[in-house]
């Protein structure tokens, strides 16, 4: 599923209200003598895109194609918005100015890692009629050449009621799909969008139905449908996932492990459904990744994003990933190694043919797996195999050997290799440690002039695909 999502680079619009996330971060060891209250000292202080900036945030690290089309300030917080989206490689020049205007700055004091306090400098008044007009007319200009637009309302003046039709009126002339975050309990102006995703008291003021039970929430995502004419009715029900309505009623239930701030979790859910709609993949598998991705941000302080790899192994620690997504061709893992290593990741290589899969193999991978944080299995292909132990041999097609492998819990990824030996691979991966059989004490290694550690594992005594095949002979 994934990998299906991952498989292209979609245009993105996102249209919103742009905002900055601002932390103080610090430690509290007293209370002060002037007032009940916590005095924290302050050591360190973040910035970082909040509002529809997080959306943008979120679709950057999908490795979208993204560009923002908003109404900015004159000021110092629309001055420092610039560059938040220079650094991650957004243009601004589809921002307009408004003059006399300003954008929100929300500021948190955490204090070991908890919320203390929020300050805002905020800014909820409509933009004017100009502005409106100047993002319809850029909006026009541009159109054409996005995947999926999204919607991300916060409720400070970007959306009027007659620029949010006239953007989707837009949209749906040129057979895009509009997503949107809602704000506000009037939803009529969102009409003829694709889906929204508001979550359960939003979805229950805007329809005056209270969710109580599974036929409350039918009728709740019915009355959405009807009201904003929608493809898709979704709401999201924190701890218990996110419900759908197309033909039938579907909920998907929540994935999330610890929860530690669900700042931004509702900009994280619009990103990653967006990014997987913009791909084309049913609204299934759209949800089950936004559910996911989710369950990766509320595990993290702040406003913050998913990346594949975090998605990926989130869903593994869950034991729901597919052995599918753990395979992986060289260009792939070249690319996962590198982002790995950045995240100073220790990384243990070992190979072999796991023709049939037995104990001696699953003692072996998971003592291999002890020595480092990922394992990578380099595995001979079928004409590998046949040049080593002769014609009769694999018992077991590539394509069977490298799921069942990937499938198990002590394996990060599985690469193929068509080589005699892994040499190339290992010279391509570079690992911190490489992992061979305890028959290979005193025996030239493989690859032991690349990796400076190279680790010895003993096997199960008797256990071996010979062993097994001889034995299937014997009957």
């Amino acid at each position: 599923m994934i990998d299906q999502i991952r498989s292209s680079k979609p245009k993105i619009l996102v249209i919103g209200d742009l905002m900055i996330d601002n932390y103080l971060w610090g430690g509290c060891e007293r209370i002060s003598p002037e007032a009940p209250v916590q005095i924290v000292n302050v050591s360190d202080e973040t910035s970082v895109l909040g509002g529809a900036g997080n959306v943008v945030n979120n679709l950057k690290a999908f490795d979208a194609d993204v560009s923002v089309l908003s109404v900015i300030g004159d000021c110092n917080i629309s001055l420092e918005l610039k560059d938040l989206l220079k650094k991650i490689g957004v243009q601004s020049n589809h921002l307009i100015i408004e003059k006399g205007s300003y954008r929100s700055k929300k500021t948190r004091l955490i204090a070991s890692n908890h919320q203390v306090i929020r300050y805002d400098i905020e800014s909820n008044h409509d933009i004017s009629l100009k502005s409106q007009k100047l993002m319809l007319s850029k909006l026009s200009e541009m159109i054409e050449i996005f995947d999926l637009i999204i919607l991300s309302d916060y409720g400070k003046g970007i959306f009027t009621e007659e620029l949010t039709r006239n953007i989707i009126a837009t949209a749906k002339k040129n057979n895009i799909r509009v997503i949107v975050d809602p704000k506000g309990s009037d939803y009529k102006k969102y009409r003829g969008a694709f889906l929204l995703t508001p979550n359960r008291k939003e979805a229950s003021l805007a329809t005056n139905i209270e969710i109580k039970d599974h036929n409350s929430l039918h009728s709740c995502l019915s009355r959405l449908k009807e009201i904003c004419n929608l493809e898709i009715s979704l709401i999201t029900l924190s701890e218990e996932g996110i419900a759908f309505l197309g033909k039938d009623l579907r909920i998907h239930p929540t994935v999330a492990k610890e929860v530690f701030d669900v700042t931004g979790a509702g900009d994280t859910v619009i990103s990653s459904l967006g990014f997987a709609l913009a791909n084309k993949v049913d609204i299934d598998d759209a949800v089950q990744f936004a559910n996911l991705a989710a369950g990766v941000v509320v595990s993290k302080i702040g406003s913050s994003t998913a990346s594949f790899e975090e998605i990926i192994d989130y869903e593994s620690s869950l034991h729901l990933s597919e052995c599918e997504e753990h395979i992986k061709t060289d260009n792939e893992i070249d690319q996962l190694v590198k982002e790995l290593k950045l995240k100073n990741k220790k990384i243990v290589f070992t190979n072999g043919c796991f023709d049939i899969l037995h104990i001696g193999h699953v003692k072996y991978l998971e003592k291999a797996k002890k020595l480092g944080d990922i394992l990578i299995v380099g595995l001979n292909s079928d004409e590998s195999i046949k040049s080593i132990k002769g014609v009769k041999r694999p018992i077991n097609p590539l394509e069977d050997r490298a799921c069942i492998v990937a499938a198990l819990e002590s394996v990060d990824y599985v690469v193929p290799f068509n080589e005699d030996t892994p040499y190339n691979l290992i010279k391509l991966i570079t690992p911190d440690v490489l992992a061979k059989g305890a028959d290979y004490a005193n025996k030239e290694i493989v690859g032991s002039d690349i990796v400076d550690d190279v680790q010895l594992i003993t096997f199960v005594d008797g256990k071996s695909t010979s062993n097994i095949i001889e034995k299937i002979n014997e009957f």
